[in-house]
């Protein structure tokens, strides 16, 4: 075996957590994008197996097809490789809001074992030690579109019991709080981090994890969760990233670099 070849069968756990959220995405489906990680999966999909994927952006891109990573929602590239090109208002008022896209993809900076998502604040929103990016157009994909996927990378510090604000609800306190609030889209149906997979309870919409990547443990899984993490009894073992897949995701990040 070659050194080559070694290089492409070693892989990043963040390698890994991308790959895993690729392949959830399908041509042909549409997909509202957020920055980070859920562009970087989203767009590998695009580049391998996903090629007819419809990417929209909040920017008010669609269909955008990006030659590297996009830095922001407002990058050029966006615009310039999109099918259209509409206004923001047209973006959630047309297309997010009367569940027209089939999926969102989301990261947190929190997350609870019911999927519900804080981006705004660590801390009391009036005295926040960090204060976050903020909500963006989450709430209303989280909302509104017809399943919803969070990428995020797994630790105590990460999935929290309780959020210290929600920005997006994911299945509120339990399987009923959606309808109750009149939400239209499924919710969070996947949580794909850099350890394992999580999945909704269909009864409860708990998260329990259903996969583990290669080389995590269970014990691994619960130690970097803030909550009692309820284990599938089906639990499986992920696929590790295939060589193409390896070499498709760091030529994309090298031309990302490149262009920064």
């Amino acid at each position: 075996m070659t050194a080559s070849d070694v290089q492409e069968h070693t892989y990043t756990s963040d390698e890994m957590m991308t790959v895993a959220a690729a392949r959830e995405l399908r041509s042909g489906m549409s997909c509202f994008v957020g920055v980070g990680p859920p562009s970087v999966a989203a767009n590998l999909a695009r580049t391998t197996h996903a090629p007819d994927i419809v990417l929209v952006y909040e920017s008010g891109t669609i269909g955008a097809k990006p030659i590297r990573l996009p830095l922001s929602i407002g990058d050029g590239d966006l615009a310039e490789t999109a099918d259209a090109v509409v206004s923001v208002p047209e973006i959630f008022n047309y297309w997010v809001q009367p569940g027209r896209i089939d999926v969102g993809f989301l990261g947190a900076a929190q997350i609870d074992r019911y999927g519900n998502i804080n981006t705004t604040v660590i801390g009391s929103y009036a005295h926040p030690k960090v204060r976050l990016p903020g909500a963006g157009g989450a709430p209303e994909i989280a909302a509104s579109t017809k399943e919803v996927i969070v990428i995020v990378r797994q630790s105590p510090r990460t999935f929290v019991e309780k959020l210290d604000f929600i920005t997006s609800v994911g299945h509120g306190g339990n399987g009923t709080s959606r309808s109750r609030l009149g939400f239209t889209g499924a919710g969070p149906t996947i949580v794909i981090t850099d350890l394992g997979i999580l999945r909704p309870v269909s009864e409860t919409r708990e998260l329990a994890l259903s996969s583990l990547h290669p080389g995590v443990t269970v014990e691994q899984a619960k130690a970097a969760t803030g909550w009692p993490l309820a284990v599938a009894e089906d639990l499986s073992n992920t696929d590790p990233p295939t060589a193409e897949e390896l070499r498709a995701l760091r030529a994309l990040k090298a031309r990302g670099k490149e262009s920064a």
